[in-house]
């Protein structure tokens, strides 16, 4: 079963979404995702500007999900991203 992973982010200081871009990119170096990708939001949608950056990733099951948290290329871009975003948001289905 394919597992699902969105998150939303919102940068504190709208000048950081390109460093918050960087460094949610390093997660594509991690191995366990089947499609990993890292957008800045098109704001497209009037009635919710809130989200300024995406992460979705599928995985093929709730182990490979765990082992890609697990990896300590998602801690580190935890360093990195958590003190520049102010929403965050995560959704797997």
């Amino acid at each position: 079963m394919t597992i699902r992973h969105i998150v939303f982010f919102s940068a504190k200081d709208k000048a950081d979404i390109p460093a918050i871009l960087a460094g949610l990119r390093e997660l594509g170096k991690i191995p366990h995702s089947d499609v990993f990708e890292v957008r800045e939001n098109t704001k497209a949608d009037a009635w919710s500007r809130e989200v300024d950056v995406i992460v979705y990733g599928e995985f093929k099951d709730d182990a490979a999900l765990a082992a890609y948290k697990a990896d300590p290329i998602y801690a580190h871009a935890i360093t990195v991203v958590k003190p520049l975003r102010d929403m965050r948001i995560a959704a797997d289905f």
